[in-house]
This record gives C-alpha cells, structure tokens and sequence, in this order.
C-alpha cells in the first residue's frame, strides 16, 4: 500500500481490497513482484475470468520509473496469461499516463473504450485497452 499510495496513476486501493486479492477464494489472482535487496519496487496484480484476463493494478515506485520494471512486469504476465490459455487482456489506465499507455499501445493493446471520470483525486477518464492473444 505504502508503494502504490505515493504513484499518483496507481489505482489507491484500501487495506481491504489488498486483503480480498489473497483471501477470496472464488477470484484468481496473479500477483507479480519485483524486489531488490528486500524492498519492493514494483507489483502487478491481474485477476483471471477463464480465457479474459485483467490487470487490475501495475505500480513502480517512483524512483524506478522509466527503467524497464514496468515493461518486465507486463511481458512476465503476458508469458504466464498466454501458457494459461488466455485469450483476451483487458485494463483500463488513467488518461493522463501517457507513458504508461504508450507502453501498453507497444505491447499491442489497443484502446477500445473511455469510463468518463472513472477515476478520483484528480477526477479523470479511463482509457480501456484490450489485447487479442489469438
């Protein structure tokens, strides 16, 4: 939580929700770290619905950011959503996080979708994006 409350695009959940992710039994979850010397400094978590996956979260902690981690996160879960039979991958991501989405748009997701003021502090629109594995 401390990670993801100082990244302004990450989505600020409660306790509770990062406590659902590892104890709801009936939603799988994937949940990807990167950790150097014991201190995290990225995490991804993605939600399985069958052959439609979701990332539902991606955060690097500031001082990472535009080093890749990002990138290794997303290919890692592209790898294991694929080996799984996904065959969709959706997300949505804050409109203003341009290299975010730029990333996205080259890893081959492409927008498909706007959630008018989806997201809060600040007020925003989400871009959804989807990517076809087939």
């Amino acid at each position: 939580m401390a990670l993801a409350d100082h990244a302004a695009s990450a989505a600020h959940w409660s306790a509770g929700q990062y406590q659902q992710i590892f104890a709801n039994s009936f939603l799988r979850r994937v949940v990807l770290v990167i950790e150097e010397q014991s201190v995290l400094q990225a995490f991804l978590v993605g939600r399985v619905l069958n052959t439609e996956w979701e990332i539902e979260n991606v955060v690097v902690t500031n001082s990472r950011r535009g080093q890749g981690l990002g990138k290794q996160l997303l290919d890692e879960f592209l790898k294991v959503s694929q080996k799984e039979g996904a065959r969709t991958i959706f997300l949505e991501v804050r409109e203003s996080n341009l290299a975010a989405r730029r990333l996205y748009e080259k890893c081959g997701f492409v927008e498909n979708g706007r959630r008018q003021r989806y997201y809060k502090e600040p007020e925003e629109d989400a871009i959804l994006y989807e990517l076809s594995l087939y």
